[in-house]
């Protein structure tokens, strides 16, 4: 299935008939963090700061790119083991956050917090990098340049793939 992620409606009407091993084709807007990104928002948050962009209705992408080759949009792209995230799982609801896309299991306790926030949990498969930067079409930083390669990226993507890991009706690729 493809979904115009950038179309909120669409993105959130065919969220909700999708099943776990579903594979799905996004084009649009992703947002890239990492470990260092969801610690800077965490502290941002309980401090009651002013975030660097808004991160509302958006899907943020577990991945770091390498640094660009000449002639290229982007480096190698693939995802972070998510579990590293499992800790912030509670801020992206917070943050407005639809969906994240990574690798690997989640926690029972992120599971859950996911499955009442209807937080789309997608994963990208590892070891695809190169590859899946032929999908990106443009990428700008857009937050925390001091992280190097973990800063904030806005990448335009058209037809990244993802499976679905978690569905809205608690099934789980990873537990049948």
């Amino acid at each position: 299935m493809n979904i115009n992620i950038d179309d909120k409606n669409e993105f959130l009407s065919k969220i909700k008939t999708l099943k776990a091993g579903d594979r799905v084709y996004l084009s649009g807007t992703l947002l890239t963090a990492r470990d260092a990104v969801h610690k800077e928002l965490k502290n941002l948050i309980d401090n009651n700061e002013k975030l660097p962009y808004n991160f509302v209705n958006s899907i943020i992408y577990y991945a770091g790119p390498t640094d660009t080759p000449p002639e290229k949009i982007v480096g190698s792209i693939g995802p972070t083991t998510s579990q590293r995230m499992d800790s912030y799982a509670e801020y992206m609801k917070k943050l407005g956050v639809l969906a994240v896309i990574g690798k690997g299991e989640r926690s029972d306790e992120c599971k859950k917090i996911y499955l009442r926030d209807g937080i789309t949990y997608f994963i990208a498969t590892g070891g695809c990098g190169a590859l899946l930067s032929k999908c990106v079409t443009s990428c700008e930083v857009v937050a925390f340049s001091h992280l190097g390669c973990e800063s904030v990226k806005k990448l335009t993507v058209d037809n990244f793939p993802v499976t679905v890991c978690y569905d809205n009706e608690q099934g789980d690729i990873f537990n049948g």
